[in-house]
């Protein structure tokens, strides 16, 4: 079945650019959530979803009010929302395996509608931006031929990516939005920035970093954080890209080494040493092979209720 917009189906014959022309709303509405200055959102209630990472839950949940992610430079942030059940998913993807990953949300949001009759899916995609190497037009292509593949009708809400997502400062091109927030009870999208952005940052950072694929963080019914368990080889050569410099590992480590946040590399060197202080995570991080589990507490923040360590 079609993505859609406005009811109407979206041409992917087409360019892009074309989307925009044909669709004027689309562009009218990226303007508005450009225009929106930053929120910084609390840990209250907050999920944060790190790259290649989803969570889905529903307007039900008790412990989580907001899902948020940010960080996007080339990666996209992807919303999928059905309107009659208010179940809300959110992903940060990085064009790993786009197809697979548009599936995995999908499904997680019809499982937490049983009605889908009543209401609709919609769609919001924001990141990106108008990179060298064009990774954002790819995966911004990607993400719209996934959701045009699915057999459900999905309906195209935001599209704030990639040239919708741009702008230039002292010659080099760089995104509106990083980061973005969805309220769970009301379904908003808004401009957001993460403070905390939630327990184990450089585990699931390794993870990331040592190439697993996407992974549900979250049990709604349960409300519980789970992560990991997470397995993975000696990181190659870790001895030398920690002795590097921060412009090689700047360089060399990222996507879009001019639009990156300030605290990327730090960010970079914390996991790397990470993965060289657990080469082989089944024998000191997961020797029982199950998850760390977390709940919200009465303050609304995360607290580790088992693991492997423990």
């Amino acid at each position: 079945m079609p993505l859609l917009v406005n009811g109407e189906r979206v041409d992917l014959s087409q360019p892009t650019r074309e989307l925009i022309y044909t669709f004027p709303e689309l562009e009218e509405q990226a303007k508005i959530l450009r225009s929106q200055p930053a929120q910084s959102v609390g840990p209250k209630g907050l999920l944060y979803v790190q790259q290649r990472e989803f969570a889905a839950t529903t307007p039900k949940d008790a412990s989580v009010s907001i899902l948020g992610s940010d960080d996007a430079t080339t990666c996209h942030l992807v919303v999928l929302r059905h309107t009659g059940s208010g179940a809300i998913c959110l992903t940060h993807c990085d064009g790993s395996d786009t197809e697979t990953e548009v599936l995995l949300i999908t499904n997680a949001v019809k499982v937490l509608s049983p009605n889908t009759e009543c209401g609709r899916l919609e769609v919001h995609l924001i990141g990106g931006f108008s990179d060298d190497r064009h990774l954002s037009q790819r995966l911004t292509n990607q993400l719209l031929r996934a959701f045009d593949r699915l057999q459900d009708n999905v309906h195209l809400v935001t599209f704030c990516v990639t040239e919708l997502n741009d702008r230039q400062e002292k010659g080099k091109h760089l995104p509106f939005i990083y980061g973005i927030a969805a309220n769970v009870k009301t379904g908003e999208i808004f401009h957001a920035t993460f403070p905390d952005k939630g327990p184990d940052v450089d585990l699931r950072s390794a993870s990331i970093l040592t190439g697993a694929k996407m992974v549900n963080v979250y049990d709604s019914r349960k409300e519980q954080l789970c992560i990991g368990p997470y397995f993975w080889m000696p990181f190659p050569h870790v001895d030398f890209w920690l002795a590097q410099d921060d412009q090689h590992i700047l360089q060399n480590l990222s996507t879009s080494p001019l639009a990156e946040p300030p605290h990327f590399v730090s960010h970079i060197r914390a996991t790397l040493m990470y993965l060289k202080e657990h080469p082989f995570p089944d024998k000191t991080l997961f020797p029982s092979r199950k998850p760390w589990i977390y709940r919200k507490n009465e303050s609304g923040l995360w607290e580790k209720v088992s693991s492997d360590q423990m």
